[in-house]
């Protein structure tokens, strides 16, 4: 241990002695209180003050950009979080509603999702990730918890499409809920409309539209959408009816298709259904 002690103030005992008389000499001018000697104290604690602060400043800065830094990446992390959270918010009131339907409906249900769409004014279709080995077949209704959104038109193994009611080669047989007039429903590049109502019909703005038993295509009383307003025609004995749709076909994610045994269905028989 001596040697050790010994060998270590061999090789430092100038900084030792450096240290030492040092911290005397600020002993000493802390103690002294000659004017002269004051004065240089002044300078040399306010110099220390003045450096220490602005290293201070200068360590506090790259601090706050460090923190700023972080901080803006946990901002970053926490809203991809709260949009995660609000997505699953979204999907998952959907599904409610859709689980609500199935326990509701005694229909086979088929259940799919939407992995495509085709936003052309004339001719929507929709891509789903269903098909004939889950039991799809071509002329099943598509449907959702707000109400019809077309007909499914080719099969594959695993996908189907279908043409929504915004395509102008799908043509339905409908009627008003409440008086229970039939028509024809089509899309006409602008609105759902059914055409060739006389003017004698009763039918009203705010009417529900429902799919009509005499459809050979969806013969169940599916939610269609509501009497918007009623136009007349050139010939002046017909109207126009136009429909605002309860399904919102830009935002259609998670649909059901009504599995209806092929027995009850009466293929190609609805007015143009497959239009070739």
């Amino acid at each position: 241990m001596l040697r050790f002690i010994s060998r270590v103030w061999e090789n430092f005992k100038e900084y030792f002695i450096l240290t030492f008389l040092l911290i005397l000499s600020f002993i000493s001018l802390s103690l002294n209180q000659n004017p002269a000697i004051k004065k240089v104290r002044a300078i040399a604690f306010g110099s220390f003050a003045a450096s220490t602060a602005i290293f201070s400043d200068i360590v506090n800065i790259a601090k706050v950009k460090s923190e700023n830094e972080r901080l803006r990446k946990i901002n970053a992390e926490l809203m991809l979080q709260v949009n995660k959270l609000r997505e699953y918010g979204v999907v998952n009131s959907t599904l409610k509603n859709l689980i609500n339907l199935k326990d509701t409906v005694k229909y086979p249900l088929i259940p799919a999702l939407t992995v495509s769409k085709s936003f052309t004014i004339a001719q929507g279709t929709i891509t789903l990730n269903a098909g004939s080995e889950n039991g799809v077949k071509a002329g099943m209704p598509v449907i959702n918890d707000r109400g019809l959104v077309g007909i499914i038109y080719a099969t594959s193994n695993n996908f189907s499409i279908a043409r929504t009611l915004k395509n102008f080669e799908l043509k339905l047989v409908v009627k008003d809920e409440r008086s229970r007039v039939d028509g024809i429903l089509k899309w006409n590049g602008e609105d759902l409309v059914i055409v060739n109502v006389p003017k004698t019909y009763d039918i009203e703005p705010g009417d529900r539209i429902v799919c009509s038993e005499l459809s050979s295509i969806v013969s169940l009383p599916v939610p269609v959408g509501v009497v918007a307003e009623l136009k007349d025609v050139q010939t002046g004995i017909f109207n126009s009816v136009k429909i605002n749709p309860y399904v919102d076909f830009s935002r259609i994610e998670n649909v059901f298709i009504i599995g209806v045994l092929e027995s009850k269905m009466k293929n190609d028989l609805e007015l143009n259904f497959f239009n070739k």
